[in-house]
């Protein structure tokens, strides 16, 4: 498999990072080689701009965007790059993520974003994978595989 990244995980914040280790550690577990990168929509635009905007460019195949409140992030990151994205909206203390999740899933048409679950950092690895898979068989067996593995447990 090959060790240029092909998944391109980008946060808004550090403190996004203890939830979204499931999603590294999930891809690790899958041989899925992934870059990270921490840039708010809010604070530092021009930094996701630069990053999703060169993303194909670098070899990416799929983006993972990960937010919380206003959660703009994986639209915005949408905007700059023709990969698909996929939205882990953060549990927030203000009200619980929905207003994350809702952020994400309401993208404007012509700006898809799909989404997980509130805090699915696990999920979107997964669904990374399935992506990966569809052009690529070795990841597709991975996803087989672990499939394999949920059914047996």
């Amino acid at each position: 498999m090959a060790d240029q990244p092909l998944v391109g995980i980008i946060m808004g914040s550090k403190s996004d990072m203890p939830t979204m280790e499931a999603c590294t550690a999930q891809l690790d577990e899958l041989g899925v080689p992934y870059e990270l990168v921490i840039a708010s929509a809010h604070r530092n635009p021009e930094k996701v701009h630069e990053w999703a905007g060169a993303a194909a460019e670098r070899g990416l195949k799929v983006i993972i965007a990960a937010a919380g409140k206003a959660a703009h992030l994986g639209g915005v990151v949408a905007a700059f790059t023709p990969l698909p994205i996929i939205g882990v909206p953060m549990k927030t203390s203000d009200l619980g993520g929905m207003d994350s999740l809702l952020s994400m899933v309401q993208m404007p048409s012509g700006v898809p974003v799909a989404c997980v679950a509130i805090n699915g950092a696990k999920n979107a690895a997964i669904y990374a994978t399935q992506v990966l898979g569809a052009t690529m068989p070795e990841y597709r067996e991975k996803v087989v595989e672990l499939k394999r593995q949920m059914a047996e447990a």
